[in-house]
């Protein structure tokens, strides 16, 4: 069935068109952009090549100099005698994205300067492809400067050599050829059959390295049964290839097309975990080889999903893309954004662009796949990171420029370069704007005025008694998870640590501890919770299931408290002491969370804001949005179904939340 570019791509109708100001401004991915006339290289070869030699590339990465002017770089140490990177000047990751972009463009604005600049980076693209051999299908990663190409990088990469097995470049190389396989395919079928014919090898390649050999088995990961079937372990590669061939699909695909699709599709399905209350919060996991790692960069999962369900007729695959934004990502907007890694705790809270494209696409196809309108007003709160609802509180984009700042690190500093990944997702969120004024609009009411949610507070910094002490391992990385903050507090019998903390609201709250989960009894080793004094429930450390596949027994997990407690805003002790009758309890950090957690943004006078759930009861929540008017309150359950909407008055509204769901709050 094909349904046409716009609801594949996870929008409804275009209303672009009658927008008078499009955020979207590709001067800043034009200025990345270079032709090139690669030397002859075995393998390698492209459309039409002999008659017109130069292809079309992308610079890699872009910093201001001293008087503001942007300057083009690749990436690794550069050799000025030689003219060449350690890595390269281009690389085929961002060359397919970037051919994505003024595809899309091209489709939405009916540009034809990006038709063309599609046209030149897809013959850049399949130039990097190798067409023949062992590797065939494969991606060669990086090219210097003069087109010669540079399988093996310095510092190295997996697969070494790049094209010598799957990849996440093969897999944004199906995005690529994907979308511009259906976007040229009435246009210029020339180029479309040659696409197409590049298409397959690169199907081909995934089907021989990764769907024959290993569809249909499971893997064992710390008691968890995953898939072994998705690329480079990764939901998140497989994601964007699923992106690819569902625009392949749409325009009539083939055979080979859509059993990829439907194998990589069941793949990324299997990946959620957790649920509504426990972490984390049923998100669907970017790698099957921990059960510990989720982070926002490449978090393509639910909206893949949701766009290939709506292709091959799969409701169940919306379902899980649903049952993840209906849950996890509210949670995720108020605690902070789309930070770069929770493994388990959020230890690396640097957020990238990356990150927040795939939040915003995740939201608006699920929001288009199911229905649920709930999801794109969401999508409001989503985008207003790029204006200002960020650790930074400064905008990320520029549309006067086309420059997405290249991220923003935990202490809230912008990093003011602008490579290619961040220009990219930047403009393929701002395409997305230009497709929805609505949501557009909310994305500009960006500046945070309240925030309530989670504490992370590190054991490491306690007062310890009995037998307690602070564990330094030689690395913070075990190989699938990471102690925040480099350390731990091993705790034994009769050993308890208490730690500082300063809570925003006063409300019942429930503890999150980050700890080893052991391959022991369920309840042999426990950790006993206090809250200011009162009890505030216990955490098992055991039962951590057979290792599997990973390289340590046990694993880092986030342990939910039983019972709430509640205690006052302000100054206040967390306390953790060791339960059993023996062996050991290690205590990475732990997370506080309020029952009811709150994020309002506001700005030229209009206000919206989003509350989550984490009780097991209708709770009121009184929000204050501070304009005077009339707020409304639109109440969801945890699939995005729509319950009640409630008004205030005077810039109040007595916010309902019912248990697991999320409310939306506007004004203005």
């Amino acid at each position: 069935m094909v349904l046409g570019f716009l609801l594949v791509a996870g929008l409804p109708p275009a209303t672009a068109l009658a927008q008078p100001d499009p955020l979207t401004n590709l001067d800043h991915l034009d200025f990345l952009g270079d032709r090139v006339v690669p030397p002859e290289q075995e393998g390698h070869t492209t459309y039409q090549l002999e008659s017109d030699p130069s292809i079309g590339v992308l610079w890699t990465y872009a910093e201001p100099g001293p008087d503001g002017e942007y300057r083009r770089l690749g990436g690794g140490a550069y050799d000025p005698v030689t003219d060449t990177y350690g890595q390269g000047a281009f690389n085929a990751d961002d060359i397919s994205r970037a051919a994505v972009v003024y595809v899309r463009h091209w489709m939405q604005f009916g540009d034809d300067h990006s038709r063309t600049q599609a046209y030149e980076l897809l013959r850049g693209l399949t130039y990097l492809q190798t067409v023949s051999g062992e590797n065939q299908g494969n991606v060669v990663l990086w090219m210097q400067p003069d087109g010669t190409l540079n399988p093996s990088a310095d510092p190295p990469e997996l697969p070494d050599p790049s094209d010598s097995g799957a990849s996440y470049w093969l897999a944004r190389t199906i995005w690529a050829l994907g979308e511009g396989y259906r976007a040229f395919r009435d246009a210029d079928p020339a180029f479309a059959a040659f696409l197409q014919q590049r298409l397959e090898l690169a199907i081909d390649a995934v089907d021989r390295q990764v769907l024959t050999p290993n569809y249909g088995e499971m893997q064992t990961v710390d008691g968890l049964q995953w898939p072994s079937w998705l690329i480079v372990d990764g939901a998140d590669a497989s994601s964007e290839a699923i992106y690819g061939l569902s625009a392949y699909q749409d325009a009539g695909g083939s055979s080979a097309g859509l059993f990829a699709l439907q194998r990589l599709g069941q793949g990324v399905a299997l990946m959620q975990l957790g649920s509504v209350g426990g972490w984390p919060y049923r998100a669907i996991m970017p790698w099957a080889q921990s059960r510990s790692v989720w982070h926002a960069w490449g978090d393509q999962m639910s909206g893949a999903l949701a766009t290939a369900g709506a292709i091959v007729g799969d409701a169940s695959w919306v379902g899980v893309a649903v049952r993840e934004v209906g849950s996890f990502t509210p949670h995720l907007l108020i605690q902070s954004g789309p930070e770069n890694g929770w493994l388990p705790a959020p230890a690396d809270r640097t957020q990238i662009a990356y990150g927040a494209d795939a939040t915003l696409q995740n939201l608006v196809r699920t929001g288009v796949a199911s229905g649920r309108s709930g999801f794109l007003d969401l999508a409001g709160i989503a985008a207003a990171w790029y204006f200002g609802n960020n650790p930074a509180g400064e905008p990320m984009y520029d549309p006067e420029t086309g420059r997405t700042y290249d991220g923003i690190d935990p202490g809230g500093a912008i990093n003011r370069n602008s490579g290619a990944e961040s220009t990219i997702h930047g403009l393929l969120s701002m395409l997305l704007l230009d497709e929805h004024p609505d949501i557009a609009a909310r994305a500009l009411i960006a500046g945070r005025e309240t925030q309530v949610t989670w504490q992370l507070v590190e054991a490491e910094a306690g007062d310890l008694s009995g037998a307690a002490e602070v564990v330094t391992p030689p690395s913070a990385w075990t190989g699938e998870s990471l102690w925040s903050g480099g350390a731990y507090v091993s705790l034994a019998s009769g050993g308890s640590v208490n730690v500082a903390v300063d809570l925003l609201a006063g409300d019942r709250y429930r503890v999150f501890g980050v700890s080893e989960r052991q391959q022991i009894p369920l309840r042999a080793v426990e950790l006993a919770y206090e809250l200011d004094g009162v009890a505030a429930g216990r955490q098992p450390q055991g039962g951590a299931g057979p290792q599997g596949i990973t390289p340590t027994p046990g694993y880092l997990g986030v342990g939910q408290s039983r019972t709430m407690t509640m205690v006052d805003a302000g100054p206040g002790v967390v306390s953790a002491a060791f339960a059993g009758s023996g062996g050991e309890a290690r205590l990475d950090a732990v997370l506080l969370q309020p029952e009811i957690e709150w994020l309002v943004l506001g700005g030229d006078g209009e206000h919206q804001g989003v509350l989550r759930s984490f009780s097991d009861r209708l709770r009121h929540q009184r929000i204050e949005m501070g304009d005077g008017g009339r707020p409304e309150a639109r109440v969801y359950s945890d699939l995005g179904v729509l319950v009640r909407t409630v008004r205030g008055q005077s810039g109040v509204v007595l916010a309902p939340v019912i248990p697991g769901g999320f409310t939306l709050v506007t004004s203005g």
